[in-house]
């Protein structure tokens, strides 16, 4: 399959490197123009039509939460109060169970703090104000340094020692002025072993050399040990943190808050036969299918769109819907979900 754009990222350039992460960070996002002559047109120029139309849909819109405006405010002022630090610079921690949005919250700050940054600097050179990179599981120190050189793509071999490798991504990061460091997956650090608790002193050594602002992402870290021993309340005393929860249902205002997020990604949609307020009005239904979990509601939505680009129909229905296969966590019912009613039987008492 051939790119579309250069802002295509090529499946060797994932954002963990940055080249895949300029090419996201510059990619046209754009939504496509809905064509009132789409049936007049030839095969050929209407499979591209309609393909232009399933990428958009395979990424639509992130929507912007509350939660996502808050990590973004957060780490904005963190920016300024860092800029004179010389060490002990204050940091964020994600944190939230899995498919929550922490990754999406993540990448989304990074995107926001480059464009401000090309905003405010116009002309393009070597800046490079935002490093992604995610721990692997069971990381070591110099698992984490090669992360942050194979983001860079610096040269490391078999023969290079930590030292060299830190030294080398320092003096980069220092001189292509970067600002703000995130790294994902940090509930793969375990301070009980000893790799874990080398790990967690790479990353205050980077924090220590580098004048960025770090922001870390990971599961449930409060319950993950980050947070224990001295290592831990070291972090707890540098690093505020900000929870990711599903949305709620129980409440007026709840509710009306998952509407406006379901009529959000409605609007977002490009199909010719798809009526507004479709799927607002099948707000219960989504919730139940999906928890409150954002990231299966998006992908129950574009999985029903595309469906109805491919069979013609242009318009998301209930037989759309219910043959998306979801995620297990949004097939979980949690005690705070609302139950379906069962129907009342004759001669019942209300």
């Amino acid at each position: 399959m051939t790119r579309r754009s250069e802002f295509d990222p090529p499946p060797d350039a994932p954002l963990t490197t940055k080249e895949g992460w300029t090419r996201w960070v510059g990619r046209d996002r754009t939504a496509p123009e809905l064509r009132e002559d789409c049936r007049e047109l030839a095969p050929p120029e209407r499979a591209d039509y309609d393909d232009s139309r399933l990428d958009y849909h395979s990424d639509l819109i992130v929507v912007n939460t509350p939660t996502i405006q808050d990590i973004t405010k957060t780490v904005r002022r963190l920016l300024i109060l860092n800029r004179r630090q010389i060490s002990a610079r204050r940091g964020l921690i994600v944190t939230g169970g899995a498919g929550t949005g922490k990754t999406t919250a993540l990448t989304q700050l990074g995107l926001a703090h480059q464009l401000h940054t090309r905003l405010r600097n116009p002309v393009r050179g070597k800046r490079i104000p935002v490093v992604y990179i995610t721990l692997p599981p069971a990381a070591t120190a110099r698992m984490v340094a090669v992360e942050f050189a194979r983001f860079l793509g610096l040269p490391v071999t078999g023969r290079s020692n930590l030292t060299d490798i830190t030294n080398s991504v320092c003096a980069v990061l220092c001189d292509v002025g970067c600002d703000l460091v995130l790294v994902d997956e940090i509930h793969n650090i375990s301070l009980t072993t000893r790799a874990g608790a080398e790990v967690s002193d790479q990353l205050k050594y980077f924090s220590e050399r580098i004048p960025a602002t770090f922001v870390y992402a990971g599961i449930d870290v409060e319950h993950a040990g980050l947070f224990s021993g001295i290592r831990g309340r070291q972090i707890a005393s540098r690093f505020a943190t900000i929870s990711t929860h599903p949305f709620a249902y129980g409440s007026s205002g709840q509710r009306e808050h998952w509407r406006a997020l379901v009529v959000t990604l409605e609007q977002a949609l490009r199909l010719h036969q798809h009526k507004s307020g479709t799927l607002a009005r099948q707000g219960q239904y989504l919730y139940q299918r999906t928890h409150g979990m954002l990231g299966s509601l998006s992908h129950l939505i574009r999985g029903a769109a595309i469906d109805a680009i491919l069979d013609g129909s242009e318009k998301i229905t209930k037989a759309h819907l219910d043959a998306q296969r979801l995620d297990r966590a949004a097939n979980i019912q949690p005690e705070s979900a609302p139950k379906k009613r069962s129907p009342k039987r004759r001669g019942s008492v209300a």
